[in-house]
């Protein structure tokens, strides 16, 4: 059996990088547009013969050369990726793989979390991690006839948001509110937590949550191994749906809210795609349209944009006090920096 040669395959590395892509492809597989990191398997003659990359904790893109496949190499390649993933702190890691490839990935110590049948399968390194996060959800359950829950990023909290929470809030006896953990998001994540307490504390039936790895937004959602963008989004709703059914049957939920998508079409296609889903399994789930200001439905991208270009004061109509008090502040200078520095800051 021919000794390979494992190395990283860089950014500027164009002749690995055009192997990695043609391997890819030849499995069916389009390079993901978030990798923080790749490896490669060559033979002798510095030919790519698998492949497999990481973003943040989770592991992407790998594939094997047809030609050797049955040789332990995509083995090889995960063993790699773990390892590398230990070495940068990332214990908890996460996979999503289609559903005749999840064996193979259990038989490496992965668990199934969630799947959408002949599309995906979400899985993680740890036996009882999303039982473990289940169990901590449970401790902070509240029995009562109404029981609602939001998912939200809020990047930032805007008064977009604060009505949907104030529309939630009064017609249910407790609402568990999520924010997206993930922190891919202009505003980091700790920040967003902050900023959606302070703006909600007027309302007392809340409790909060962040979602961990287990609810994934549809910036990291991996399309890589699915043939076109409408597969894409309605599997990552379902997906979504398969885990949170699971959270809400924790918590007692009844109930899911969401708020309307004027602006980007494919949370549009993923809002009614969920509430199919939702209502086909029993669970209410509701559209809330959004709040406007001037005619306009405010958008977190709005605030974002004003932020960019240095328009702060237009601020003070389109998020609460304790966002605006924030961005005002010098604390929000390396955030408001940030935004300023990225090129696109409106989500479509």
């Amino acid at each position: 059996m021919c000794e390979y040669i494992t190395s990283e395959i860089r950014p500027g590395d164009k002749r690995a990088r055009r192997q990695m892509d043609a391997l890819l492809q030849q499995e069916g597989i389009e390079r993901d547009k978030n990798l923080d990191y790749s490896v490669g398997l060559f033979d002798e003659d510095y030919n790519l013969v698998a492949t497999g990359s990481c973003f943040k904790n989770t592991l992407r893109c790998m594939a094997v050369d047809s030609g050797h496949q049955g040789e332990g190499l995509l083995n090889k390649v995960v063993t790699h990726l773990m390892d590398h993933q230990f070495e940068r702190g990332n214990l908890e890691l996460f996979l999503y793989t289609k559903c005749d490839s999840a064996k193979f990935f259990h038989d490496l110590g992965f668990y199934e979390i969630a799947r959408v049948e002949g599309k995906v399968v979400f899985m993680e390194n740890r036996r009882t991690g999303f039982s473990s996060y289940l169990e901590e959800l449970a401790a902070t359950r509240k029995d009562a006839p109404k029981v609602a829950a939001v998912v939200m990023n809020a990047n930032p909290f805007t008064l977009g948001h604060q009505y949907l929470l104030d529309t939630v809030s009064a017609q249910n006896d407790v609402v568990h509110v999520f924010v997206v953990s993930e922190d891919v998001s202009l505003v980091p994540f700790s920040v967003r937590y902050d900023l959606v307490k302070k703006g909600s504390a007027h309302l007392k039936n809340l409790i909060y949550h962040p979602t961990g790895s287990y609810i994934i937004s549809n910036a990291t959602f991996p399309s890589y191994f699915l043939k076109d963008a409408d597969t894409v989004i309605a599997s990552h709703a379902r997906l979504d749906i398969a885990v949170f059914m699971k959270i809400a049957q924790a918590l007692g939920v009844n109930h899911r809210y969401v708020g309307d998508e004027p602006f980007s079409q494919v949370t549009s296609i993923y809002n009614r795609i969920m509430k199919e889903e939702l209502e086909a399994a029993g669970l209410a789930c509701t559209i809330v349209p959004r709040k406007e200001q001037n005619g306009r439905a405010i958008s977190a991208s709005d605030v974002r944009l004003a932020i960019k270009e240095d328009r702060l004061a237009d601020l003070a109509g389109l998020v609460p006090e304790s966002t605006y008090t924030y961005f005002s502040s010098p604390e929000a200078a390396p955030v408001i920096a940030r935004i300023r520095a990225a090129e696109e800051v409106i989500h479509y």
